[in-house]
């Protein structure tokens, strides 16, 4: 599975964005798909997921009510909505999605939240 991320840029803090992830090749064997964020000099830390078939979804703890995945099975493309955006939130944002026991990563999007 190939990955292409959007949606980043720069943001007032307070503001929102939606990233989305889109997904080509084998998407058939899509189990689930997540985000996760590397902030500057920071390790890379899981977001939220999402089981592609069932929709059941995980949060980091700490993100919990500002932000929000979905994801559209149609078009195999996963979101991550983010609203109330803070300057800690200023990260790269991965997607991965897992199928047939693999892990693939998207190329980023850089989010950056201004104060």
């Amino acid at each position: 599975v190939q990955l292409q991320a959007s949606g980043g840029g720069l943001v007032q803090a307070g503001g929102s964005l939606r990233l989305s992830c889109a997904a080509s090749g084998r998407t058939s064997s899509l189990t689930a798909m997540s985000w996760f964020r590397q902030g500057p000099g920071k390790e890379r830390e899981f977001v939220a997921g999402i089981m592609w078939s069932g929709g059941y979804t995980s949060y980091q703890d700490s993100l919990k009510g500002r932000f929000t995945i979905s994801r559209d099975s149609a078009k195999n493309t996963l979101y991550l909505q983010m609203n109330s955006l803070k300057p800690e939130d200023t990260a790269v944002y991965y997607c991965a999605a897992d199928y047939s026991r693999i892990r693939s990563w998207g190329q980023g999007t850089l989010v950056t939240v201004s104060s």
